[in-house]
């Protein structure tokens, strides 16, 4: 019987330069980065404010367009496209959790979850959102609006609106930056379980040492470079 086909890696990243500005006022953010990232793993992008995380996740995500270097994202070449084309390549492949919430006030939970998909063109949408939304814990919430909830619920919300489309590739960014430590530690086993349960990629941007020993690969970033790349803990540990 033959060997199923290797999958693809979820992320590779050659050469991957990012500068901001012209001339004498240029400023190079990231300044070479090296990295693939297997499918379905688990990776904490680890550094101290000023290091590149974010900057490198928006270039991973397609929200900001790499200045040079080669990048593939789920099977898309995001070095080739038009920012009309990233963000066309960004729906159904990447879900993304903020540090801010970034929930809509004037639309409940539901709403919040079931309004981009829908716009996608999601024919379920309303239905997946309220799957999604119970099986992050507020089946019961799915009608209240953001006002309403706490910051715990708000980071649900945001966490089920990233995974009911199943994108391959989850990133979140400071994910419990905005709660208190009892609420994150919850949000934090809430995203890893989810994740077992969907099967994503999972990528996390940090400064919590913690935080990053849950992966099961830690990089971490220096100078827009990459100073470190080690083997963390199981997922989920």
């Amino acid at each position: 019987m033959a060997s199923p086909a290797p999958q693809s890696p979820a992320i590779e990243a050659r050469d991957l330069r990012l500068t901001l500005g012209s001339g004498s006022a240029a400023v190079e953010i990231l300044r070479g980065i090296d990295l693939t990232v297997a499918a379905g793993t688990t990776l904490a992008l680890l550094g101290p404010s000023g290091s590149g995380k974010s900057s490198l996740m928006s270039v991973l995500t397609g929200l900001e367009r790499a200045t040079g270097g080669a990048l593939d994202v789920a099977g898309a070449d995001f070095t080739a496209m038009s920012e009309d084309g990233l963000a066309r390549a960004r729906r159904g492949r990447i879900g993304i959790v903020l540090q801010a919430f970034h929930l809509l006030p004037t639309m409940n939970a539901q709403e919040n979850v079931a309004t981009p998909m829908e716009l996608a063109g999601v024919a379920d949408a309303w239905e997946r959102a309220a799957a999604e939304l119970t099986a992050v814990g507020l089946g019961h919430r799915l009608g209240h609006y953001p006002a309403q909830l706490s910051g715990g619920e708000q980071q649900r919300v945001a966490i089920a609106r990233a995974l009911a489309p199943r994108p391959p590739l989850v990133f979140a960014d400071e994910p419990t930056g905005n709660l208190d430590a009892t609420t994150g530690a919850g949000i934090v086993e809430l995203l890893f379980a989810r994740r077992v349960e969907t099967g994503a990629t999972l990528i996390i941007i940090t400064h919590d040492e913690a935080l990053a020993a849950r992966c099961d690969r830690i990089v971490t970033l220096a100078d827009g470079r990459i100073a470190a790349d080690t083997a963390a803990g199981p997922t989920g540990a």
